[in-house]
């Protein structure tokens, strides 16, 4: 039995850095990965579709959000969609640099506050980030959104369980959040607590307004502790077939490690 538990101890040892690496850039996006999690009800940040870097996609949007901004670069629709075009397309310095003035130019707009603060962490810089994202919140009237985005830089900076005190302030304001409970259930994937990681994405997955990449997230929960079967399922229903099929050669590699 011994044997049994170290081996498997093992085999997770192997699987958790890959797991943090994709887990690190879907803490930072989770905020907006639900239909209606936006500041406002036309935010292009919930209607955007994700193409990988470097596609036609991926250039296409960038050029589309791009006019857009250059007809009127005060536009907060121009200036959110444009950047979430370019961070896609892995531009990060040029989606800084656009929300950076947007910044200055829209002051007490709460969106705009977070989209800077996560492209800052996805920079490193995450003391900026944490900075502007705490002068955007208002402490009379907390944005549980804002908490999320800070929450998952403190995962980021692995002070998990400062995260998770956020977390489980904003799930008080904006209960059964599906974004929320995701980002919960990452910062505990991240620290290599399995059962409660899965706990709260079945619990995220099952709500109303989760999309593919909650589930996407309870698959790569599920196949870290080696229940692949479940895992292969949860991967192929209600995703994109492009990505449950990553999903499931992610999901194949593993079980080929831990045969190996």
């Amino acid at each position: 039995m011994t044997q049994t538990v170290q081996g498997e101890t093992r085999r997770r040892a192997r699987y958790l850095p890959l797991a943090a690496a994709m887990t690190a850039a879907v803490l930072l996006a989770g905020c907006a990965s639900s239909r209606n999690n936006s500041v406002g009800t036309h935010s292009p940040s919930s209607s955007l579709t994700y193409a990988k870097p470097g596609s036609s996609a991926a250039m296409r949007a960038v050029s589309s959000w791009g006019s857009k901004y250059e007809k009127d670069n005060k536009d907060r629709a121009a200036i959110l969609g444009y950047a979430n075009a370019l961070q896609q397309n892995e531009q990060i310095e040029q989606a800084m640099a656009v929300l950076r003035a947007a910044v200055i130019s829209h002051p007490n707009d709460r969106e705009i506050a977070s989209a800077y603060g996560k492209v800052l962490a996805m920079n490193g810089r995450f003391d900026e980030a944490l900075n502007v994202l705490q002068r955007a919140q208002t402490p009379q009237m907390p944005d549980w959104k804002l908490m999320s985005a800070q929450a998952a830089i403190y995962d980021q900076m692995g002070n998990h369980e400062r995260a998770r005190g956020l977390y489980h302030q904003a799930l008080k304001i904006a209960p059964n959040e599906p974004t929320l409970l995701n980002n919960l259930g990452l910062s505990y994937l991240l620290s290599n607590e399995l059962p409660e990681a899965e706990y709260n994405l079945r619990k995220a997955a099952a709500l109303p307004g989760a999309d593919s990449r909650v589930r996407q997230n309870l698959a790569l929960a599920l196949g870290v502790q080696g229940k692949f079967a479940e895992a292969e399922q949860v991967a192929r229903s209600e995703l994109d077939p492009r990505q449950a099929e990553a999903n499931i050669a992610y999901l194949r590699d593993m079980i080929a490690q831990s045969r190996g």
